[in-house]
């Protein structure tokens, strides 16, 4: 088929960011690679696409394909591609479809061949994302897809993955030695601000409440504080009483913030206290919260321990992405591909 495959595409396109090369700041404890060294210039792309942009061992590329896999990337990057970027994108797309496509005519060379009790949980998957079944359909025929065409899509798409699955199994290992290494060459993708998990309860006061509604906002909640501080569980009061929906819930447990993450004077409280106590009554624009701090986190550096798991999976995916390109390189290496712009 010739048709964009929706999710697969846009894993192996990895999204307009990426193939531009966009760096991204790493998060605290979150293990990133380098930022890699500005690409060369890519071979001018021309304004008007030629109808067939590729052809891999006969199957082709057509210009509709490759502009709706350019056109997934940029909804998932929040916009279009950048004039200035445009020629090393264009190639950078068309090289993973091109990849892409050869993974597929492999997985049939190969008689890869993917259960229809999976392709049926995958599509329930799906299915399940929508609040309706009128919604789901209304979906596939805004992408000009029915459902037998998303059937053969995750076919193709999970045939794939247990192609490449099969291929670098047992080729990426991870020691703990590498994991030391990185994290001691790499101090900067392991530092932390100092970090609060709180707890708090709220009590609403809309922006336009009168003063005798605000009153009794405050009443509320100072009655509640007093039964915080007078030993009552603070997560059942939280549960009972909080009227945030995000957290009270979860006994009104907000887990780690950074400085800065919540509005101005919740923050301040919060990272004011001492853990294990509950402060006095904060006033945002929300309404009123009792704040309890339960733990803090000094800054510093995120100790080994800590960030092993995550050094551990990020270098296995690294892994992963090498292997797989050498092996998609190999396809190109003996099949042939030829590109029309």
């Amino acid at each position: 088929m010739n048709r964009v495959l929706s999710v697969s595409t846009v894993i192996l396109v990895a999204g307009l960011h990426a193939i531009a090369g966009a760096a991204q700041a790493p998060s605290p404890a979150s293990p990133s690679a380098p930022a890699a060294q500005a690409a060369p210039a890519a071979k001018p792309v021309p304004a008007e696409l030629p109808e067939v942009m590729a052809r891999v061992n006969g199957e082709t590329i057509t210009k509709a394909d490759f502009e709706k896999a350019v056109m997934s990337i940029e909804q998932r990057a929040g916009g279009p591609v950048p004039t200035e970027q445009r020629d090393r994108i264009y190639r950078g797309v068309l090289d993973q479809m091109v990849g892409y496509k050869l993974l597929i005519q492999e997985t049939k060379t190969r008689k890869v061949t993917v259960p229809d009790t999976e392709i049926d949980e995958r599509i329930g998957r799906i299915r399940q994302q929508f609040p309706s079944e009128e919604v789901f359909n209304q979906a596939l025929a805004q992408q000009h897809l029915t459902v037998q065409q998303l059937k053969d899509d995750a076919r193709e798409d999970m045939a794939v993955a247990k192609l490449i699955s099969d291929e670098i199994a047992g080729k990426v290992t991870v020691k703990p030695e590498d994991v030391q290494t990185f994290y001691t060459q790499n101090p900067q993708h392991f530092q932390q601000s100092e970090k609060v998990h709180a707890s708090h309860i709220l009590i609403q006061v809309p922006k336009d409440a009168d003063a005798a509604a605000k009153t009794q906002a405050r009443a509320k909640i100072d009655d509640l504080l007093k039964q915080a501080r007078g030993g009552a569980d603070f997560a059942e009061l939280a549960k009972q009483n909080s009227q945030d929906p995000g957290s009270a819930p979860n006994g009104g447990d907000l887990g780690f913030f950074e400085q800065g993450q919540m509005v101005g004077p919740f923050n301040d409280a919060a990272f004011a206290q001492q853990p294990g106590t509950v402060g006095d009554v904060v006033e945002t624009t929300f309404g009123f919260h009792i704040i309890k701090v339960i733990e803090k986190q000094a800054a510093g550096l995120v100790p080994l321990d800590q960030a092993r798991a995550q050094i551990q999976q990020f270098l296995e995916d690294q892994g992963r992405e090498t292997q797989t390109e050498a092996f998609v390189a190999a396809l190109k290496a003996k099949g042939k591909v030829e590109i029309f712009i």
